[in-house]
């Protein structure tokens, strides 16, 4: 399954990630040869594509949002000290997730799912940066059961850990990522592994895999 939406973050320098021992709780990984989330490519958009952020009845050829809450404004993952506003992230026209424009923020994938809302809603963050360390430079030491917490107006939606992995670019897990999932999930994706200098990417994704804490 290909042509889901990801992002490149370009770094300028090499940082590793640490590996991750967890495996998503019941997503089936399907490493694909397609392009990933951290950032990647796509060749098209995706069919989530007709999901536009804040739209609920009035979205010309697309499924209604429903409207029960706000966007989602802010994302806190208290063990690695992230408590960050979220941008909403778009496509550009190679369908590629366009990146934060704010190192220090990360950004809600908003023509997909919102947090809390069914479906694997995404959340995306640089690395690191020239200046240093990123919103998600800590992104691979979160473990099964810690706690993430996505405000959408005066609401908190809290989610649980459930996995992680770091994987290759060229075999990014995009069913597990974008797959259907049986209720209100969350992804957090940056970049990790080497960086290649020569093509100015890092070689690997960190995927985290989080379900809404009922």
């Amino acid at each position: 399954m290909t042509g889901r939406p990801g992002f490149t973050i370009r770094r300028h320098r090499t940082r590793g990630t640490p590996a991750t021992a967890l495996v998503a709780a019941g997503a089936a990984l399907c490493l694909t040869a397609g392009t990933g989330v951290g950032l990647a490519t796509t060749t098209s958009p995706p069919p989530t594509a007709g999901w536009r952020a804040g739209c609920t009845t009035d979205c010309p050829g697309a499924t209604a949002r429903p409207a029960r809450l706000p966007a989602p404004t802010r994302v806190r993952v208290p063990r690695i000290a992230v408590d960050s506003p979220l941008e909403v992230l778009g496509v550009d026209a190679a369908g590629a997730l366009a990146p934060p424009a704010d190192f220090a923020r990360a950004g809600w994938y908003g023509a997909g799912p919102a947090p809390g809302d069914p479906g694997p809603a995404v959340i995306a963050g640089h690395l690191d940066s020239r200046a240093g360390p990123a919103v998600f430079a800590r992104l691979g030491e979160l473990r099964r059961g810690d706690r993430v917490e996505v405000w959408r107006g005066d609401r908190v939606v809290s989610f649980r850990v459930t996995g992680a992995v770091r994987v290759p670019k060229d075999r990014f897990p995009t069913t597990a990522v974008y797959g259907p999932t049986p209720g209100p999930e969350l992804r957090l994706v940056t970049c990790g592994g080497d960086f290649d200098r020569r093509s100015r990417h890092y070689r690997d994704n960190v995927v985290v895999f989080a379900a809404v804490e009922l």
